[in-house]
């Protein structure tokens, strides 16, 4: 070693341990950032409630038998007692109460006679360091209340539909409208842009116009997402209104007429997300050795039997995990769904891809939104739900990828 190197590699040696530190600082600052933002929503997700009831359950006692000991017939009765004609009529448009199940019947009686209401709440934290304060502020505040402890979190928060009751509220109208809404979104934006791919990849020249939609796709990528929603909601709500309501076909629905309904939605998502997986395509295949090209054309097969046989088979992987993280984004839109015509609160399930709809970021904007605090429980149980539908997405890309990389 030189002289002159051998005096400049403390200094070199300085200079990169310093970089060194400041990646490490970032990786621990992105670590921690993580961590609290999984603390925040897990500590709103359970904890102690303090549950009151406008009507006594007691007061419901026939011959002595406790509301929650009731048969069937009783329940029936109950119901009949306390509601009125037409609110019955209304809950039983599809199924009568005698066809109810005894659960059925009493989750009926609770929400709708009883009508349980939650009168205070806790996070996690606070449930866990001042539980003895809790249960004393609670047996003073709220001597007629109930304190227990509710995780929101639960297969039944999944499964209901949306409500004004923050007890009785659920995902399940905004979950079915984000995986429909998903769904044409992947079967649309995913054989288009990794078609567009092969062919500016594969087929198309190096000549400046080539060279021009290659600027303008990755442009195309950076454009705000408002701009999509503005985009969608000329073409697919307006222009193409017959087809996206459903009235081309005789199946749309009288409130969606106007356009505004998940087959709209999810073609906007499918322009939003279409640059991302040409350029993700693109890389991809790009990055395929151009060994197995001449190989190919060795032996005589044509370009189509090259791309289908070796090109892509070696292109899937980056393919794939490029497309289902632009998927990931796509889920997490809100803006554009908005301009689109999503709706901020609906409590009925979407029939159809012609039907009226909410997506969860919609849901979870709504349930912040609330000036009750039981209502951002929910949302932290909403924001979990969509971070496993993401976590979901990407795991399934990575499984992918390590398949076909096996293969090869």
């Amino acid at each position: 070693m030189s002289p002159q190197l051998e005096s400049n590699l403390p200094a070199r040696h300085r200079i990169g341990g310093f970089w060194k530190g400041i990646f490490q600082f970032s990786t621990i600052i992105g670590i921690i950032m993580l961590a609290l933002l999984l603390i925040t929503i897990i500590n709103n997700v359970t904890g102690y409630v303090v549950i009151g009831s406008k009507v006594d359950p007691q007061s419901l006692a026939i011959n002595g038998v406790a509301l929650e000991d009731m048969s069937k017939d009783d329940l029936v009765t109950v119901l009949e007692t306390n509601l009125s004609s037409g609110m019955i009529r209304q809950m039983t448009r599809e199924n009568p109460l005698e066809d109810l199940t005894e659960d059925e019947l009493y989750a009926i009686a609770i929400e709708k006679v009883v009508q349980q209401e939650i009168l205070a709440s806790w996070s996690l934290i606070d449930s866990i360091i001042n539980s003895d304060g809790i249960h004393a502020e609670a047996a003073e505040m709220y001597p007629d209340g109930e304190l227990q402890w509710k995780t929101w979190f639960t297969l039944d928060f999944i499964l209901s539909s949306a409500s004004s009751d923050p007890l009785n509220a659920g995902v399940r109208t905004a979950l079915l409208g984000s995986l429909l809404v998903i769904i044409i979104t992947i079967f649309v934006s995913l054989p288009m842009g990794v078609g567009a791919a092969i062919y500016l990849e594969e087929y198309a020249s190096d000549n400046w116009i080539n060279r021009l939609i290659k600027t303008n796709i990755t442009n195309l990528a950076g454009v705000p997402s408002i701009i999509y929603g503005m985009l969608g909601l000329a073409i697919f709500v307006r222009v193409l209104q017959p087809l996206t309501s459903g009235a081309m076909f005789g199946v749309g629905d009288p409130a969606t007429a106007n356009g505004r309904t998940i087959l709209s939605a999810g073609l906007t998502l499918a322009l939003l997300i279409l640059p991302l997986i040409i350029i993700n395509a693109q890389e991809a295949i790009r990055a395929v050795p151009d060994l197995l090209r001449q190989a190919s054309y060795g032996v005589g097969a044509t370009r189509w039997q090259t791309i289908w046989h070796h090109v892509l088979p070696h292109a899937i992987p980056g393919i794939l995990t490029g497309a289902i993280l632009a998927v990931s984004r796509a889920v997490g839109e809100t803006a554009p769904l908005v301009v689109v015509g999503a709706a901020t609160y609906i409590n009925f399930d979407p029939s159809s891809v012609f039907s009226k709809f909410t997506i969860l970021p919609i849901q979870i904007y709504q349930w912040t939104s609330r000036p009750q605090a039981e209502f951002r429980h929910l949302a932290s149980a909403a924001i979990l739900l969509l971070l496993i539908m993401l976590l979901t997405l990407n795991a399934t890309a990575i499984l992918l990828r390590n398949r076909y990389r096996s293969q090869l």
